[in-house]
């Protein structure tokens, strides 16, 4: 979820919704707060990312580091993850976040704060972690850095990656290995996979 300048890639919010692309709450639209700068993932981009995650989605326990509307964690969440959990800064994004997870009846928990800060805090791992931060701010590494160090990604956990598409590729330890890439005009997206980190 990027809070970023205007790119050609800011197509898929119309009227204040996102929509589940699949899963049981396929084609649902969700209330976003209008927020300036909010944009969720396109549903080309989600249509790849979770072509990618088919076989890993189910039952997965997942969190949604820079959540904004929880575009990605609400479509794990309706491709039968068993759980999701939402870091959002912006209080009355996390308070539509409770909202729509309330109407419906999912699984997940959000937390309002930094979400660098809350990922120091943080206590649990997890199967699969969404990184897609607002966009030039630096947000990537040091996220990835501290879910490492935490041991917040499970051995053979997945973590996917949203940047602009200029930026370099996160320094990663051996324990990490990008099994997945995709390159777009305006951004870059990929797919790590976690090995067991002793």
């Amino acid at each position: 979820m990027k809070r970023a300048r205007k790119t050609p890639h800011s197509t898929s919010r119309r009227g204040g919704h996102v929509r589940i692309i699949a899963g049981q709450w396929r084609g649902r639209k969700l209330p976003v707060h209008d927020l300036e700068g909010l944009r969720p993932t396109t549903d080309r981009n989600k249509e790849t990312l979770f072509n990618w995650l088919m076989h890993d989605t189910q039952n997965a326990v997942c969190l949604d580091v820079f959540a904004g509307a929880g575009s990605l964690g609400m479509e794990a969440l309706s491709r039968y993850a068993s759980q999701c959990d939402f870091f959002e800064k912006d209080a009355q994004a996390a308070s539509q976040l409770k909202t729509n997870l309330a109407t419906l009846q999912a699984n997940g928990m959000v937390s309002c704060g930094d979400a660098l800060s809350l990922l120091k805090n943080s206590h649990n791992s997890y199967d699969i972690i969404f990184i897609d931060p607002p966009f030039n701010h630096g947000l990537v590494q040091p996220a990835l850095d501290i879910i490492v160090q935490r041991q917040l990604i499970k051995p053979n956990g997945l973590i996917y990656i949203e940047q602009e598409a200029n930026a370099s590729l996160p320094a990663m330890p051996d324990t990490l290995q990008i099994i997945k890439s995709k390159q777009l005009s305006g951004l870059s997206y990929l797919l790590i996979e976690a090995q067991a980190m002793d």
